[in-house]
Formats: structure tokens, sequence, C-alpha cells
């Protein structure tokens, strides 16, 4: 099968080994990818890993094998080949006891998708496990249903810090998953500002009534430290974040993690402590969640994708993925 490949360097692979069914696994025909904030970061380094990257998928599934009796899994909906499906990204063996996202997300023996020993779904085929499969409504397209992983874990923000209404809420960073994350906080009601360096990118979060600032007015306005926010989401996918996001907290507020990266950040843990900081991280999400959002088209990510490569290309998608002011770049692994 075709591949993009990630050993020294990121090639692109014509003849790359199909995955082999697996016990209580389906293969996927990948149809369409996106490349992430994490790839990228791969690619630098981040993780060691080695192989075919790829985690923000939609597909069709090809084959399925079904559990083992006797396996530790809950019986999995009946799929059918022939259904197109999203995945779930942290994969468990059938002896797990982890019974959901949440479970397999922190399931000492899992590997994930695309980033820790599985290979991803930059290919023609992807293996997952059954239990990890959900099945995407007839008016999500492809390419909405590619945004169903980064906005889940937009989503599990709320299944991790009661958001409420009075609440002061600051999204720093305007990259992708900063839209996303804007957007679900802003089901909430809570006095929100997504606050980034791009006006372009801010814009498309103002579209949708939400407000929105550059960094540079936020210094004018506030100036640089601050403290007015009970809630920071820190989605600037850089090591200087944390900081910035600490200086917008209140005391006693609280810091959500969204950014991965590879390098270590400048953390100044005395002021931690004496404002009493609470930091969450945050990591994946509910899928079923972010498909009802997307299926009552209450989260706009058309305008988000900023360019389409086929998968011969991928190497030049992750090239466009990295230029200054670009958002979601796809991998269009099936031809339409």
């Amino acid at each position: 099968m075709r591949a993009i490949i990630l050993q020294d360097q990121l090639t692109f692979e014509p003849n790359y080994p199909k995955p082999a069914p697996s016990a209580g696994e389906a293969i996927v025909r990948v149809t369409c990818a996106g490349v992430c904030n994490t790839d990228i970061e791969l690619q630098r380094g981040y993780f060691g890993f080695r192989g075919v990257p790829g985690h923000e998928f939609v597909g069709v599934i090809e084959s399925i094998s079904p559990y083992p009796n006797g396996s530790a899994q809950f019986a999995p909906a009946d799929f059918k080949v022939g259904e197109r499906v999203v995945g779930e990204i942290n994969c468990v063996p059938c002896e797990s006891n982890s019974r959901d996202y949440f479970e397999r997300a922190q399931d000492p023996s899992r590997n994930t998708l695309g980033i820790d020993r599985r290979d991803g779904a930059f290919a023609d085929f992807v293996s997952l496990p059954i239990a990890n499969l959900l099945r995407v409504p007839a008016n999500i397209s492809d390419e909405e249903a590619v945004f169903v992983e980064p906005l889940a874990a937009a989503c599990q923000i709320l299944e991790q810090v009661h958001i409420k209404t009075t609440d002061r809420v600051v999204v720093l960073g305007d990259g992708k998953l900063g839209l996303l994350c804007a957007q679900v906080l802003a089901t909430t009601g809570c006095h929100l500002t997504a606050v980034g360096k791009h006006a372009n990118k801010l814009a498309i979060l103002g579209q949708r009534g939400i407000h929105t600032m550059l960094v540079s007015e936020w210094v004018a306005d506030y100036g640089s430290g601050a403290r007015v926010a009970d809630v920071v989401v820190e989605c600037t996918g850089s090591p200087a974040g944390f900081e910035t996001a600490r200086r917008m907290l209140r005391p006693r507020g609280t810091l959500v993690l969204k950014s991965t990266y590879h390098g270590l950040p400048q953390v100044n843990l005395t002021m931690i402590v004496v404002d009493e900081i609470s930091i969450v991280g945050s990591r994946c999400g509910p899928f079923d969640a972010a498909l009802r959002l997307l299926a009552a088209k209450r989260i706009d990510v058309q305008s988000l994708i900023h360019a389409r490569y086929p998968i011969e290309q991928g190497v030049q998608a992750f090239e466009h993925a990295q230029r200054a002011g670009v958002l979601k770049v796809l991998m269009q692994v099936e031809e339409k």
C-alpha cells in the first residue's frame, strides 16, 4: 500500500506492507486524513516515533476480525464492511479491562495510533480495535469527519473542568486546536475570549460571535502580567505558552494544558504555588460528543481547511502545514 513513513526523515513509500488483521481489530481503508501539530512535532523528534504517522482520519471498513472468545472487551457495535468510520487513537489489547475512551487513554498497556508503537493513518489502510470505531453520520462529510479527533480533544475540557456561565475564560492560541476549543467553550455561555497572534485566524471565531483579541491587544489593555482569567486553556503548541497562560490567570485559577511539543517549557513553579493554580492536563476526548456537534452543525471546521494534497505529495503536505499562518492541511488518500 501507499504510505508516508517517518524514519530518519519523512518519505513517501509506494509499497509499504498492508497491516495484517489481528483478533478484535478492523482494517479500515483511509479516505482522508489531517496533518496535526503533533505529527509535526513527531517529525522533530517528539516521542521518538518511527513508522506511519497520522491519527486524524476517516475511512471505510475493509475487513473485521472478531474478538476472541473470552475477551475482556465489551461486545462492540455490530459493524459491517463498507461502513464509514472514525477511530479513537488509544489502542489496548483484547484482555484489557478498559471499557471506554477515557480508560483506554490512560491504560498502561496502550499504544497510540500514529504516535506511539502503532502505524497511523497516512496510508491506504490502518488497523484499529473494533471498540475504537464510531460510525460517521451521513450528514458529516469526509473533510468534516477528519476533525472528530481534535474536536473530541476540545470536548474533553468540559469533561474535566466545570465551566460556569460567570467564568472569565481565555483560550490562548489561534491554531487548529485553539479555534476548536474556543468554539466548544462558547457553547457554555461563559465570558470567553480567544487570544492569538493572527487576525485572519481569529476572524473565523469573530464571525461566530466569539470575542477575540490579538496578544498585542491583550498586553495593551491588561498588561503582560494581568491576572484576570478564571480559566486559561493553553493551545499555543509552544513551550513559551505555559508562562504566558499562567500570567493571565487570577490566583486560584485553572490552567488547562493542551499543547504537546518536542522540548521543555520554562515553568515558574514558585508562582504556581504562591497563586495556588490548578493545572489540568487535557488530552483525548469523547468522539461521540464531537460527532454530535458536527452533525448538528454547531462547529465550523470547513473554515480551518487551508490545503489538500494527495497522499503521494504527503511530504509536501507536511511542509505546507508548517508555514506561518496555515491551519489544517488534509491528505486525500482515496481519489474522488
